[in-house]
């Protein structure tokens, strides 16, 4: 008994030295984009011109926190079943102008089955006024129906009173970079 609790803690030990914690500025850019800190805050890629004008690539740490999930470097699979790149930098909405990405996203194999990647794209649905499983509804019973018409809903004002046939869109938002 005595051999096993100490064996139990040997192994815990180094199960715990083997996965370690999850650091942003330590990742390669092929596990930036979609990971997610020890800390909870979301992992960013970013670009910059190295000294000779070469474009380099490194990963830090967001402001953006997860409420979710922490320690976590998305897997390929969800990476394929979702559409997204890992060597998308920064963090930007403009993926919801796109209704290919929007089909990608809503589909049961993303939808249901990758948490991280649905939780950051509904949080940037949030931040340009609608809502992710709106527009996976909308998807699913008008698939015929540009996304763009949903999206841009939430950025038209109407006219002046009794002319609905005047509405005119009001600038929009840039697009959230996190």
């Amino acid at each position: 008994m005595k051999f096993s609790l100490i064996l139990l803690f040997v192994s815990s030990l180094f199960l715990h030295g083997t996965f370690g914690v999850i650091i942003c500025e330590d990742l390669t850019k092929d596990n930036c984009s979609f990971a997610i800190s020890s800390s909870g805050k979301r992992c960013v890629l970013e670009d910059f011109e190295d000294k000779k004008g070469k474009v380099e690539f490194q990963c830090r740490t967001s402001e953006v926190m997860v409420e979710i999930m922490a320690d976590y470097i998305e897997s390929d699979e969800c990476v394929r079943a979702c559409g997204v790149n890992r060597n998308t930098t920064g963090i930007s909405s403009d993926v919801l102008l796109d209704k290919k990405a929007i089909v990608t996203l809503c589909s049961p194999p993303c939808y249901q089955m990758c948490p991280n990647i649905i939780d950051l794209h509904s949080n940037l649905a949030v931040g340009e006024g609608v809502s992710l499983p709106d527009l996976c509804e909308q998807q699913r019973n008008h698939p015929d129906c540009a996304m763009i018409e949903l999206l841009s809903s939430s950025f038209v004002a109407d006219g002046p009173t009794g002319s609905a046939n005047h509405r005119r869109a009001a600038p929009a938002p840039a697009p959230s970079f996190y």
